[in-house]
């Protein structure tokens, strides 16, 4: 499936790099600039067909070899569109 649609994941990858370089989410440096005793913090792909189509390659960070306050300080919580919470909060009044 990833060899059929190669242009269309390369795609996807350099919309996602460029999403990050537009957030200011990173800093791209040297390896040898890398302080001793610091690892750098490995990346993996994640690839996803979503149900119209569409290709999505999302860049992560292996979040298990980071130490919090020293590798990141802010983290992602996902949040529930205002729609749905309105939906949500009607069926318990109307259920009891």
């Amino acid at each position: 499936a990833l060899r059929d649609d190669r242009a269309g994941w390369t795609t996807a990858e350099r919309t996602e790099i460029a999403n990050h370089a537009s957030n200011g989410s990173w800093e791209l440096i040297d390896r040898s600039s890398v302080p001793s005793g610091r690892a750098l913090v490995r990346l993996i792909w994640v690839y996803k067909r979503k149900r119209s189509g569409a290709l999505k390659a999302r860049l992560c960070v292996q979040g298990c070899a980071q130490i919090p306050g020293v590798d990141f300080e802010q983290t992602f919580c996902a949040t529930m569109r205002a729609t749905s919470l309105r939906t949500l909060a009607a069926l318990a009044v109307k259920r009891g």
